[in-house]
């Protein structure tokens, strides 16, 4: 033991490694990392819906005589998928903290109801298990939900233009 007290000082932490231990306990900085999450995922999802949009319109101009549904439905699926995920990674940056929050709160009740340090090691792991099922459960089945309402409501927007985009101002800012 007293072989482990003498290498922790000789072997001090690096000072990057400190820097980046205080700038990643500043809320500021958790701040700005959500945010430019948030940015990316915008930014990807609106650079993919100009390119569907895009696909959709030069399918239908290539044949302007055939059918408007089958590019309207691939398209639309694209777009339900696309929001689908989108809504998934949105909820997930909101569940996370909140779910950590909830475990540490229960396994601290559990340890204060007397239980001993194993058993409470024991039922951590097996709520830990049960929390990751549920959260991944109710995600997937939100993020369905909003790809299947977002690929309808794609659907119906792109039919009812009449399988033509007017220009393409409409999505271009």
């Amino acid at each position: 033991m007293a072989d482990n007290i003498q290498d922790d000082h000789r072997n001090p932490p690096s000072t990057a490694y400190i820097i980046l231990l205080k700038l990643m306990s500043k809320r500021r900085t958790w701040v700005f990392l959500f945010l430019f999450v948030y940015t990316v995922l915008l930014s990807s999802s609106w650079n993919l819906l100009k390119l569907v949009l895009s696909w959709y319109d030069s399918a239908v101009t290539a044949s302007p005589s055939s059918s408007t549904g089958w590019p309207a439905i691939y398209a639309s699926v694209a777009l339900g998928v696309m929001f689908g995920l989108l809504s998934m990674a949105a909820a997930l940056a909101v569940v996370i903290p909140a779910t950590i929050v909830m475990w540490i709160s229960v396994l601290v009740l559990l340890t204060f109801c007397g239980m001993p340090r194993k058993s409470v090691v024991v039922e951590g792991k097996k709520l830990t298990v049960e929390i990751a099922r549920t959260v991944g459960k109710i995600l997937i089945k939100e993020g369905n939900l909003v790809a299947a309402v977002g690929a309808v409501f794609g659907y119906f927007l792109l039919v009812r233009s009449g399988g033509m985009i007017k220009s393409k101002a409409m999505y271009n800012f």
